[in-house]
């Protein structure tokens, strides 16, 4: 490999801004190119919830995404001064103990925490919930804050960026297509899942770290932004439109909010959106080398963009440097 290369990354959502900034940072010269004008407007990262959760997700993600998301929030610290790591509450009603004790047994790196400890660490569920596990390593961010930081970070170090316009080449060592669901036409095994989530805003309910609730109707999770807003999330949906959110889904999500705490009923609801997330069969990212290495696709993030964007970035960096392919998000995917 060269040692200093010109890049084209294709996509700004989380993945292409890791992308972006990681290889400015090392030197190349890099063009980020979005079709969309306006920055954000048309990727589904601008609607998530951003937690860097790697234990939490083990839940129900193959071990890779647990491992490699440890390092991610390595990497989300060391660069971005807004990740926020308070860890991560997960509660659950007394008659769903049975769906927490599931949950213990396939996580690691937790505490069970009783009633007392929860009222300390969140002192408005005080008397809410007898029995939770707390994972204190885990981290979030704000999705829109840290998207606007990883851009002009990315210009401070020189990314040329090109809004409104589809990627034509124009002469560089590489391309990375990191375009999510707009690349299908050249990965046949992805498909699009559907996200949802609401964003309100409370001044009753103060929690400082996200919280999880375990609930037969809808599982949900509740991610504090500041200034009392707080994204409710998320549906999942094998469908691959994003269109409006229906009314049962809005029902399902603040229902559940509700439950987890009822002073929720009188927050003020500031928007709710959806958005389609690229994912192979095994829900798994991958970063494809084509073209004896002059294309290389990176996709597939499924829920897990803001866990894994960082080391997404530094797997390709590793190869663009000496042809390293060790990462496992190297391995081509399965149908």
């Amino acid at each position: 490999m060269l040692s200093k290369l010109s890049i084209a990354v294709v996509g700004a959502g989380i993945t292409g801004l890791w992308q972006a900034y990681t290889h400015a940072r090392a030197g190349h010269r890099v063009r980020l190119v979005e079709q969309s004008s306006e920055p954000f407007a048309a990727c589904a990262s601008r609607l998530a919830a951003a937690m860097i959760a790697p234990e939490c997700e083990a839940e129900g993600a193959p071990a890779v995404v647990r491992d490699l998301g440890r390092e991610s929030i390595v990497l989300w610290h060391k660069a971005y001064p807004g990740t926020i790591v308070n860890g991560t509450l997960v509660v659950a009603p007394p008659r769903d103990s049975s769906d927490l004790t599931r949950f213990e047994q396939m996580t690691e790196r937790h505490e069970v925490v009783a009633a007392h400890r929860i009222a300390k660490l969140e002192p408005d569920l005080s008397g809410r919930f007898e029995r939770g596990l707390f994972f204190p390593d885990e981290a979030h961010v704000v999705a829109t804050e840290a998207l606007e930081w990883l851009l002009c970070e990315g210009r401070t170090l020189g990314v040329a960026t090109e809004f409104g316009q589809p990627f034509k080449p124009s002469g560089e060592d590489v391309a990375i297509d990191c375009r999510g669901i707009g690349a299908r036409q050249d990965l046949p095994l992805l498909r699009g899942v559907r996200g949802e989530r609401i964003l309100i805003q409370s001044h009753d309910v103060g929690l400082s770290r996200p919280v999880r609730l375990l609930h037969p109707r809808q599982s949900i999770y509740i991610v504090p932004q500041g200034d009392g807003r707080y994204v409710i999330g998320a549906s999942l949906l094998e469908r691959e439109d994003d269109s409006p959110m229906t009314v049962k889904s809005a029902l399902d999500l603040l229902g559940t909010a509700y439950a987890l705490h009822p002073a929720f009923g009188e927050a003020a609801i500031l928007d709710m959106g959806a958005g389609v997330r690229p994912a192979f069969p095994d829900n798994v990212p991958r970063a494809l080398v084509e073209d004896g290495g002059r294309t290389i696709r990176v996709n597939g993030t499924y829920r897990h963009g803001f866990l894994l964007a960082p080391v997404l970035a530094q797997a390709v960096g590793g190869f663009l440097s000496d042809g390293r392919r060790d990462s496992p998000l190297f391995d081509s995917p399965r149908a």
